[in-house]
């Protein structure tokens, strides 16, 4: 066995903690991060398991959205993504990399907060591909309040329940009608759905809400052949930790494998949920802790 061949120690296959402190205004961009975010770029290797599907990956500019949209790319699938309009520059980087694949590229802006902007992304989406064989909602806000619940004005709360679950019921509700039987949501979740840190207290609430949801929803839909799941992450090091989070140093570091994971390691989750190799699989949340144990 050759040493690419020999799998790798998952402790220290990326950086570990401690991180340099760092700080980034909201929503956070890829170029400044430090370490840098691994997305996938030169190790996810494709296997024609989404070989002409088409995808819709929310929050898709960045972080784990990025690496998804990355991975269904090299899986076969054209893909669109959404962002907001700081993270353009973001999207287009996304939008090269599905490219570079040979895969069809949208990238549209969208707050997905707003019901008709959702409605708008829905149709441009049927508009591009003709059908939606898989809708990944990824898009999230949070903000961290160590000082409790006081902390948390009706304005941070308003904006993370309507971009976390707002988005998402009007994008099932929206998407459902252009999807055929075979195809599948995926939203995502978080381990703070079953282990609320004080500090991200309304942004945890709504992942809670999102396991229901899924749940929910897959029974509803599995008669029509169309399956929900989710992927509840740990840490992982995206832009949107320097962005919200007040102490970068030690993120990940609680992890049982000590380090946060890298974006690349979260799409294998949602590519095996989104292919065939998934076909009796609905109803799930695939937790992608780092050994945190959840129920």
């Amino acid at each position: 066995m050759t040493a690419s061949e020999r799998p790798h120690d998952p402790t220290d296959r990326y950086p570990q903690p401690d991180f340099p402190q760092q700080e980034q205004e909201h929503p956070g961009w890829t170029g400044p991060m430090d370490p840098p975010p691994d997305h996938g770029e030169d190790s996810y290797r494709g296997h024609g398991l989404l070989t002409g599907r088409k995808a819709v990956v929310t929050g898709g500019d960045s972080g784990i959205g990025r690496a998804v949209a990355l991975a269904f790319a090299r899986e076969g699938a054209d893909v669109l993504i959404t962002y907001l309009d700081p993270e353009k520059d973001e999207a287009q980087q996304t939008s090269e990399l599905i490219e570079k694949a040979g895969r069809k590229a949208v990238a549209v802006a969208c707050d997905i907060r707003d019901e008709k902007q959702c409605r708008a992304l829905t149709g441009r989406a049927v508009d591009e591909f003709g059908r939606i064989d898989v809708l990944v909602n990824n898009a999230a806000y949070q903000m961290s309040q160590p000082d409790g619940i006081a902390a948390i004005s009706t304005e941070q709360f308003d904006r993370v329940v309507h971009t976390n679950l707002y988005g998402m019921f009007w994008l099932c509700k929206m998407a459902l009608p252009h999807i055929p039987p075979g195809g599948s949501i995926i939203n995502t979740t978080s381990v703070q759905a079953y282990k609320p840190s004080p500090h991200l207290l309304d942004y945890a609430m709504t992942k809670g809400a999102i396991v229901t949801f899924t749940q929910g929803l897959a029974q509803m839909l599995a008669p029509e052949g169309i399956r929900a799941n989710a992927v509840a992450p740990g840490p992982v090091w995206t832009p949107l930790i320097p962005a919200t989070m007040p102490d970068t140093k030690e993120f990940g570091k609680q992890s049982p494998l000590g380090r946060p994971a890298q974006p690349a390691e979260m799409a294998p989750a949602y590519v095996f949920l989104a292919s065939e190799n998934a076909g009796y699989i609905t109803g799930e949340i695939l937790n992608a802790t780092g050994g945190t144990p959840l129920p």
